[in-house]
């Protein structure tokens, strides 16, 4: 593939419940190798955003993968939703759920195979826990199981990647080695939007950013888009900002 394709285009993403504007009018292009991070205050539709990109909300719009649609780059595109949504008195053990990535790849006819197995224990050997493997994964701490869950994305070996608010409850290390292996993938050239709350850590993280309240506030370079304005005209007074020479402070009202 050209090194200058839009690896991600969206183009005038609605989304409605009722009547009522949960998204309107979304249009951005990404080329390989961003981190992106979604921010945005509460109900601003961060999250409907990514469901309806991965075709999991009913939306208007086009939303195109290589210049193809979600459903023939499906294998390419991996989704770690928030914790909340989990189930983790489910009887599943870490193991197993790793190798869910790689289901993707086998035929309901075959079974797991050594090569999966393999992919699926070097995968949490970057996130750290190889050794928790035959662990019930309601047994783990939170941020153990987000690092579980990174772990299945990365058994996946997609392309794109979307994660929604992965830092929510977790420990700093796993924070740290979380956002040390995105950075990984960025420079293996891959695409992480991450759905993200904490402004204060926006300039850390990302190099792309982009900026929401149901509409498109701002999308682009972390530098273009982190300003007092832009900011103000998203979070619509939730927020206060403390500007000195050197970095930008922010405070939830």
């Amino acid at each position: 593939m050209r090194r200058n394709q839009y690896e991600i285009t969206v183009e005038n993403l609605s989304v409605n419940y009722g009547g009522h504007h949960a998204l309107k009018n979304i249009s951005f292009s990404f080329q390989s190798g961003h981190l992106i991070g979604i921010v945005g205050p509460n109900g601003a539709g961060k999250s409907t955003l990514i469901k309806a990109v991965l075709g999991l909300e009913k939306f208007s719009g086009e939303v195109k993968v290589f210049g193809k649609g979600i459903k023939e780059m499906r294998k390419k595109i991996s989704y770690v939703p928030q914790r909340s949504s989990i189930d983790f008195d489910f009887p599943v053990i870490v193991e197993d759920v790793v190798l869910m990535g790689r289901y993707t790849y086998i035929p309901w006819y075959k079974r797991i195979g050594n090569k999966d197995k393999e992919i699926a224990m070097n995968a949490l050997e970057q996130v750290g826990m190889e050794s928790f493997a035959k662990r019930q994964i309601g047994q783990l701490s939170g941020g153990q199981q987000q690092r579980v869950f990174i772990a299945r994305a990365l058994a996946q070996q997609a392309d794109l990647f979307f994660l929604d608010e992965p830092f929510v409850g977790i420990d700093a290390t796993s924070e740290d080695i979380i956002v040390d292996l995105l950075r990984q993938l960025q420079k293996e050239g891959k695409t992480i939007f991450v759905v993200h709350h904490d402004l204060s850590k926006v300039e850390k993280y990302f190099d792309q950013l982009l900026l929401l309240n149901q509409e498109l506030v701002g999308v682009g370079k972390v530098k273009d888009i982190y300003k007092p304005e832009l900011l103000s005209e998203a979070y619509k007074g939730s927020i206060t900002l403390f500007e000195n020479k050197d970095k930008m402070m922010v405070v939830s009202n």
